[in-house]
């Protein structure tokens, strides 16, 4: 039986602002492309969650809760329980990715 990939309302304000960015400061129709790959990695998830790696500024602090995939450079972040998947975040990896995943996740500042 596939799992349920969910995002949750943090995820989807990323993928807002990850289109709006592209929109505004790429080609046209980028946006949609990116949007449309990163939903196919997502959707990937049904079949095998636990494929996922573990991210590496969570496993340098024991942490082995939450699993990764990508469309380069966007990171999706998720954790799976049951027969679920939920997606915490999605965020351009060169971003300042510890300070996220702590402030997100992790619920410090």
């Amino acid at each position: 039986m596939p799992f349920r990939v969910l995002l949750t309302e943090s995820t989807l304000s990323d993928l807002e602002e990850i289109g709006d960015y592209i929109d505004r400061h790429d080609v046209p129709g980028r946006a949609e492309y990116v949007m449309d790959k990163i939903e196919e990695v997502l959707g990937s998830l049904t079949d095998n969650p636990q494929r996922g790696a573990f991210p590496p500024e969570l496993l340098a602090l024991g942490i082995r809760d939450y699993r990764e995939v990508f469309f380069r450079p966007y990171r999706c972040i998720y954790r799976v329980t049951a027969k679920n998947v939920y997606v915490q975040l999605t965020a351009d990896g060169r971003r300042d990715m510890q300070s996220l995943l702590q402030r997100r996740l992790l619920g410090s500042s």
